[in-house]
C-alpha cells in the first residue's frame, strides 16, 4: 500500500503542475501570440470596460449563461426560473435572444448546461457583449477590440491598445460555432431591428443608377419570421430562410438558401446595397459603385470576416400563391429495394425543379417506425415540396404522382401518404411551414451540392452515395437550387458564392447528435460526419457545399473563390480583427484550449 505521506507529496506535486499550467496560460495570453483573457497582463483594467460601456449608452453586458439558474452556489441560482429554463431549453427563441446563448451546447464547450449535477462557468461564453442597436455601437465595439498598430489605421486614429479576441453573435443560428468563444469581447446585433420601405424603387449611394421594384433595408437583426410578415402587409416578400430565428446578416453573407431560390436566386443574389463596420473601425456602404470588392466579399463570403454588417438592402418579388405536398412512401428496412426506390425518386429532383417544383425532403435510414411505436424498422422519404402561382392541386399532383407510381408499381412493400394544402401567398405558407426544429443539444453538421450528373448519371453511384450519407439515420436532399440560382443576375456583377451553387440542384445535409460532457462521443460524431460526407463527396468531386454546414473549407465552401476572397481579407483585414473558424483567412490563427494563438 502506498503510504499516506506519498500520496500526499503526489496530491501537491499535481496541485503545483495545475497552477503552474494555469499561470503559463496566462502569461502566454496577451502577448503578441495570444490574445488576452482574465488575469493576463494586458486585460483591460475595470475602468477601461468602465468607460467602453459609458460610451456606449450603458449597453456594456456582463452575462451569466442561461444555464447558471439551475446552479446552487451561482449568483444567479433561481430554483423558480431553472424549470422555465429547462422546459425551453430545445428552442430557438431563448437562446436567439439571450447575448451569450448558442443553439447547440458543443459550441459553449457544455460550460453551463441547466443540469444541476453537471458543472457550471462562464469559461465557454464571452466575458463582455456590447448591445448593439446602432451602427456607432457596433463601431466602438471594433475600435475597442484587437490590436492595431497605427500604421494599419487612418491618420486621425489612435492605435488600439487592447488585445481583446473579437466576436460577432446575430441569433446564434450557427452550425459552425462562429458566434461563441471563450475569454472574448461580442458584439450582440440581435437588438438592431428595422425595416425601411423603397415602394418606387432603389438608387444605390453614390450610383447613377435606378433599380425598379420594391426593396427594403432591413437592419442586421431582422429575423426572417420579421422580414416574411413585414412584406406580407405589402403583399411581397423575400428570399429567405425558413427558420423563423434566422438572422439577415448571416444568412446574406453565407449565400443563403431557400425554397424559393430555384425560382428566383439566392439571398446574396438579391442583395442592393450593404453597411458595414469595417475592421479599421469605419462605417461605410458597399454596392456596385463603391467598395466593390467588399460587395462582392461580403455576398456569400461568411461573416464575423470583413466586417460586421449592420443593414442590408434587398430586393422584394410578388408574393406567390403556393400549394404544397406533404408526402412520405416507406418500406421496411430490410426490404433490399428500399434504396433503389429512394435513388430513383432523388434522380428525377433536377427535372422537379426544372419543372418549377422546390422543397425540403428527407431520406430516412433505418429508423424506428412511429406506426408501431417503434418495434419495427423503416426507410423511404418524408417531405415538403411546392408548386408556385397555383392553388390546383393538379399542378404539383402531375409531377410527382408518376414518381410515386412507378415505385409502387417497381418495388413492392412500400406504403404511401399525400396531402395538399394550399395558401393564397407566400407569407400564409410560411406561418405554417416554418422550421420548428429543436436545439439545445450538442451536435454537427456536413453537407454537400449536388448537380444533374451526381444524381442521374451513374444510379448506382448515387445509390452508394445517398445509402452512406444517410447511414446515421436520416439526410436532407432539400430542392433549393436550380434554374434561379443558375440564371440569377446578381446586382453589380457576381457574388462569392461557391461556383458550383449555379450548377446545384439539390443541398444535401446529415448531422450526428451527440452526449454532451463526452469527448469520446463529440470525437466520434466528428469522424461519422465525415464519413457520411466522403460518400457524396466521391459522389460530386467537383462540388461544393453550404457556408453554414460543412465540415470542410476553404475549396469546400467557396471554390475558386477563395483566392479572391483572402486577397480581399488581407487587405481590409491586415491584422485579422475579425477571426473564426472556418472563416476566409483563419489560417494564421489557432485556438490552443481557451486560447486564440497566432500559428
Amino acid at each position: 500500500m502506498t503510504p499516506t505521506w506519498f500520496r500526499t507529496l503526489l496530491l501537491l506535486s499535481a496541485c503545483q503542475a495545475i497552477e503552474s499550467a494555469h499561470l503559463g496560460r496566462v502569461r502566454q495570453a496577451g502577448t503578441t501570440t495570444c490574445k488576452a483573457v482574465p488575469g493576463s497582463e494586458d486585460w483591460p483594467a475595470p475602468g477601461t470596460w468602465k468607460a467602453l460601456n459609458e460610451s456606449i449608452g450603458g449597453r456594456l453586458l456582463q452575462p451569466t449563461p442561461l444555464g447558471a439558474v439551475c446552479h446552487p452556489g451561482h449568483a444567479s441560482y433561481s430554483p423558480g426560473q431553472c424549470p422555465v429554463v429547462q422546459a425551453a431549453w430545445f428552442t430557438e427563441p431563448l437562446h436567439s435572444d439571450d447575448p451569450v446563448s448558442a443553439y447547440w451546447n458543443n459550441w459553449s464547450r457544455d460550460t453551463c448546461l441547466p443540469d444541476p449535477r453537471a458543472p457550471c462557468s462562464s469559461d465557454g461564453y464571452p466575458v463582455y457583449v456590447v448591445n448593439a442597436t446602432t451602427a456607432e455601437h457596433v463601431k466602438a465595439g471594433v475600435d475597442f477590440g484587437p490590436l492595431m498598430p497605427p500604421s494599419r489605421l487612418d491618420v486621425s486614429k489612435q492605435a488600439r491598445k487592447n488585445n481583446i479576441r473579437l466576436i460577432v453573435k446575430n441569433s446564434g443560428h450557427d452550425y459552425l460555432g462562429r458566434s461563441s468563444a471563450p475569454n472574448s469581447l461580442s458584439i450582440w446585433v440581435h437588438h438592431m431591428k428595422s425595416i425601411k420601405t423603397h415602394p418606387d424603387g432603389f438608387s444605390p449611394t453614390n450610383c447613377n443608377v435606378a433599380i425598379d421594384g420594391l426593396a427594403i433595408t432591413a437592419a442586421a437583426g431582422t429575423q426572417m419570421l420579421e422580414a416574411y410578415r413585414a412584406t406580407a402587409l405589402l403583399n411581397r416578400t423575400v428570399v429567405g430562410g425558413n427558420g423563423r430565428t434566422v438572422a439577415l446578416g448571416g444568412f446574406m453573407t453565407g449565400g443563403g438558401h431557400s425554397i424559393l431560390a430555384p425560382h428566383y436566386g439566392m439571398a446574396a443574389d438579391q442583395v442592393l446595397e450593404m453597411e458595414l463596420v469595417t475592421p479599421g473601425g469605419d462605417i461605410v456602404i458597399a454596392n456596385e459603385c463603391q467598395n466593390t470588392d467588399l460587395f462582392w466579399a461580403m455576398r456569400g463570403g461568411g461573416g464575423s470576416t470583413f466586417g460586421v454588417l449592420t443593414s442590408v438592402t434587398i430586393k422584394t418579388i410578388p408574393s406567390p400563391q403556393v400549394t404544397t405536398l406533404d408526402f412520405a412512401f416507406s418500406t421496411a428496412a430490410e426490404n433490399p429495394h428500399a434504396f433503389d426506390a429512394i435513388t430513383y425518386f432523388v434522380s428525377k429532383f433536377p427535372d422537379l425543379a426544372d419543372a418549377g417544383v422546390s422543397g425540403y425532403p428527407i431520406i430516412f435510414n433505418t429508423v424506428p417506425n412511429t406506426s408501431d411505436g417503434g418495434r419495427t424498422l423503416v426507410t423511404g422519404v418524408v417531405g415538403k415540396v411546392i408548386k408556385l402561382h397555383t392553388r390546383k392541386a393538379s399542378e404539383i399532383l402531375q409531377h410527382l404522382d408518376p414518381l410515386l407510381a412507378h415505385i409502387n408499381a417497381t418495388w413492392p412493400g412500400f406504403a404511401f401518404f399525400t396531402n395538399i394544402t394550399t395558401h393564397a401567398s407566400f407569407g400564409l405558407w410560411y406561418e405554417d411551414n416554418f422550421d420548428p426544429s429543436p436545439v439545445g443539444f450538442s451536435s454537427v453538421m456536413s453537407s454537400r451540392l449536388l448537380d444533374r450528373d451526381a444524381l442521374t448519371a451513374d444510379l448506382n453511384a448515387t445509390k452508394r452515395g445517398l445509402e452512406r450519407f444517410s447511414a446515421g439515420g436520416q439526410a436532407t436532399v432539400y430542392i433549393v437550387s436550380g434554374k434561379g440560382v443558375r440564371d440569377a443576375r446578381p446586382q453589380g456583377g457576381g457574388t462569392a458564392v461557391h461556383p458550383s451553387w449555379r450548377r446545384a440542384y439539390v443541398h444535401a445535409t446529415a448531422t450526428v447528435n451527440f452526449a454532451s460532457l463526452d469527448a469520446a462521443a463529440r470525437d466520434a460524431a466528428i469522424a461519422q460526419t465525415k464519413g457520411f460526407a466522403a460518400g457524396l463527396r466521391d459522389l460530386a468531386p467537383d462540388m461544393g457545399a453550404y457556408v453554414n454546414e460543412a465540415s470542410n473549407w476553404q475549396q469546400t465552401f467557396w471554390g475558386d473563390n477563395y483566392a479572391r476572397l483572402l486577397q480581399i481579407k488581407r487587405r481590409v483585414d491586415p491584422e485579422d480583427v475579425f477571426w473564426c473558424t472556418p472563416c476566409v483567412g483563419s489560417e494564421r490563427w489557432r485556438e490552443v484550449d481557451d486560447l486564440l494563438c497566432r500559428i
